[in-house]
């Protein structure tokens, strides 16, 4: 049996960063993951997926060039191949990178598959292979898997999930995607910018779920202008080679012949086999209980990231690796806050939220203020974008305290920082205003909102 202070279960943004901020406070660390290092995220998730929308839009920018007074000759080709193979080289970049930060933080990596076994007296048992680990603390960060809906005959077809769809080295004909959240929203930006004819078929009466309708509402028409077809409250009843069959919201069937499916309904925590039984530790549906400090159920069992439920993001499973690994060694005094954690959807324009949006206070009966301006009133924004819309919203409370922020028009995932910021100090409108912006920047948005 081997003895170690903590045992981490994945690999991901939460596992990796937590292993090197354990490792760097004096705890011998030994962290499991099954796969490759980096989680989803990296390898199939964030980075890969940004990786080729950056492409994407770069493609978009050469054919806008003539508005900036740039004549592009000849045939602007993407070639599509050329872009996997660059994804795959920016993802072994980065996972090499990981696996640098944990040899020099002195992280030992097993590459198994671990499952809690039980506890001796104050030591937790991790089983992994034909080993067994005991250690003092544990932290739980397995990630999520990708939600596959019982849409009859969804088993006779060959259809992707990102994962698939990321792995392919030849774009589809054409492609019909299956749930208007922020997966689906991002490759209807790359195919349709690759010039892939694009259908969104989404339940809700918007896409983007949770975040700002009406900014969400703003990037729909936007991309529908550019020939994605959305279908809005609708249900897809069954798929087959033929294609998706759909019901619409007044209750007409339709057929819409496709080429392929991509599945991006969301995605679960990852628990099962994980042996959270073994110590009793509390869940919710499939996601483990925690409390402020990301402990579980059991006192010296923490968790972080997708397996919480709470936010399915990379910053927010980093940030709750490190409110864990603080609060073993010793933070008492570093809860994990959910209020002003960034949300992005790196599209062209991009779109970006942070605290609280509209239809949550008004569901919640709270009293708010809403403060906006088109993206056009910062002058750097028509600088760079011509004649591209956009949206800066800043809600605030009754005393002028900034509740949330939403964003569309690009850079909207770097200065939602800013207003992330605000609201985690806790700002009013006139302490934001006392900060000076440099002119000219697309950030000053901000500062002119607060006047408006």
């Amino acid at each position: 049996m081997k003895n170690f202070d903590i045992a981490i279960i994945g690999g991901g943004p939460a596992g990796y960063n937590a292993a090197a901020n354990a490792s760097s406070n004096g705890l011998q660390v030994v962290l499991f993951e099954h796969t490759a290092l980096g989680g989803v995220c990296l390898n199939e998730g964030c980075i890969p997926t940004k990786t080729l929308l950056h492409s994407a839009n770069l493609l978009d920018e050469i054919r806008e060039a003539k508005a900036f007074g740039i004549e592009v000759e000849g045939a602007i080709t993407p070639h599509y191949a050329a872009i996997a193979a660059r994804k795959d080289k920016v993802v072994q970049t980065l996972t090499s990178g990981v696996a640098y930060k944990l040899k020099g933080a002195g992280v030992t990596v097993i590459q198994e598959t671990a499952r809690l076994s039980g506890e001796e007296g104050d030591r937790i048992l991790v089983t992994a292979g034909q080993e067994t680990y005991s250690v003092s603390f544990t932290l739980l960060a397995t990630g999520s898997s990708t939600i596959i809906p019982p849409i009859p005959g969804l088993d006779r077809v060959n259809y992707w999930t990102s994962r698939e769809a990321l792995a392919a080295k030849v774009l589809p004909e054409d492609v019909t995607i299956i749930g208007g959240g922020v997966i689906g929203i991002e490759f209807a930006g790359i195919y349709s910018s690759l010039g892939v004819p694009v259908r969104v078929i989404e339940m809700a009466p918007e896409i983007l779920g949770a975040m700002d309708r009406e900014t969400s509402a703003m990037l729909r028409k936007e991309y529908g202008r550019r020939g994605v077809k959305f279908y809005l409250e609708t249900k897809v009843t069954a798929v087959s080679e033929e294609g998706v069959t759909i019901e619409t919201k007044d209750g007409k069937s339709e057929l819409l012949p496709t080429g392929k499916i991509l599945l991006s309904v969301g995605r679960r925590p990852e628990t099962e086999a994980l042996g959270l039984e073994t110590l009793s530790i509390a869940t919710n549906r499939s996601a483990v209980v925690v409390n402020a400090y990301m402990q579980t159920s059991h006192p010296r069992v923490y968790a972080a990231g997708d397996i919480t439920g709470f936010s399915l993001l990379a910053h927010t499973a980093i940030r709750e690796g490190e409110v864990a690994i603080n609060h073993i060694v010793g933070g008492e005094d570093d809860p994990m806050r959910y209020d002003a954690i960034p949300s992005v959807v790196y599209t062209h324009p991009e779109i970006a939220g942070v605290g609280a949006t509209e239809e949550q206070l008004r569901s919640e009966g709270r009293y708010y203020r809403t403060l906006k301006l088109p993206m056009a009133y910062a002058g750097r924004y028509v600088v760079e974008q011509e004649q591209a819309g956009g949206l800066c919203k800043i809600l605030v409370d009754e005393n002028d305290t900034l509740l949330g922020c939403h964003i569309l028009g690009d850079p909207a995932s770097e200065l939602i920082l800013l207003a992330g910021m605000a609201i985690t100090d806790g700002l009013s409108v006139e302490e934001f205003r006392r900060h000076v912006f440099p002119h000219p920047t697309v950030g000053e948005i901000l500062h002119e909102v607060l006047f408006s």
